[in-house]
């Protein structure tokens, strides 16, 4: 049990090494071997309940809290499920990833594949930074349900540059509470070189981004093309016909023949 915990307290924070400041890289490591490695900017969008200026009716108010480069790590790594903590601004805010790999029977046969199950994210409306005088501050837990997202084949990392936005459900009244990713790189199973993802699989958004630049280049290559094949057998068949013997159609010029 000790040695267990050295190895998933063998952590860290490597977001100084991104050129981009609102992007975070996450490192776990067991048996100085990496084991979960995420790279992501996040955002979080948090209604919270202020008085209005007659004491009586509550007005809603929204707090931005941006994932902090400074933020403190933990990690777990396990053969079928993995986790990623940070927390931040001593500690009043928590955002939890929970991974889970499991495999599913396709007319191919058996494929594993791993997804983010579960987010908890813990945050503190007593906290002034974010939350400017809120009704009844303390902790609140926001949490998914039934999550399935960023599925992703077993030994491949999940990339996706675009937005993307997961709804968690507060305690706070139910309150519904937006995390806003960006920037997504994640591996949290099967990496097998230290400090390196494996081949990526990116995201729908990206996959019909990238098809959708690509798709002029390709149309136009293919016009192209047929532009050259036209002219090349236009030119064939204006060199063929002007070999070819005129037959007068005035028979008077037959005369001349011969």
């Amino acid at each position: 049990a000790a040695a267990r915990l050295a190895a998933e307290q063998e952590v860290e924070n490597l977001s100084g090494l991104s050129p981009n400041p609102e992007k975070d890289i996450f490192v776990v490591r067991e048996n100085r071997t990496t084991c979960l490695m995420a790279e992501f900017a996040a955002k979080l969008i948090v209604p919270y309940d202020v008085w209005a200026s007659n004491y009586v009716d509550l007005l809603t108010e929204q707090a931005d809290i941006p994932l902090a480069r400074g933020a403190e790590m933990k990690g777990k790594c396990g053969t079928n499920e993995s986790e990623l903590e940070v927390s931040w601004l001593e500690q009043a805010y928590t955002l939890k990833l929970y991974f889970l790999k499991e495999g599913h029977n396709t007319s191919r046969g058996p494929e594993a594949f791993w997804r983010l199950s579960r987010i908890q994210f813990v945050y503190d409306t007593s906290e002034r930074t974010y939350f400017k005088d809120a009704v009844s501050p303390g902790k609140h837990t926001a949490s998914s349900h039934r999550l399935s997202a960023l599925v992703t084949p077993a030994g491949k990392s999940y990339e996706c540059q675009a937005q993307q936005t997961i709804s968690l459900i507060s305690s706070d009244h139910q309150k519904s509470v937006q995390l806003l990713l960006s920037e997504v790189r994640i591996q949290p199973f099967d990496i097998t070189a230290d400090f390196v993802f494996s081949e990526e699989h990116k995201c729908p958004v990206d996959q019909r981004e990238q098809l959708e630049e690509t798709l002029p280049l390709i149309l136009g290559l293919i016009l192209g093309l047929v532009i050259v094949i036209t002219l090349c057998v236009y030119h064939i068949h204006h060199k063929l016909t002007a070999n070819q013997v005129q037959i007068p159609r005035d028979r008077s010029q037959y005369k001349h023949m011969g």
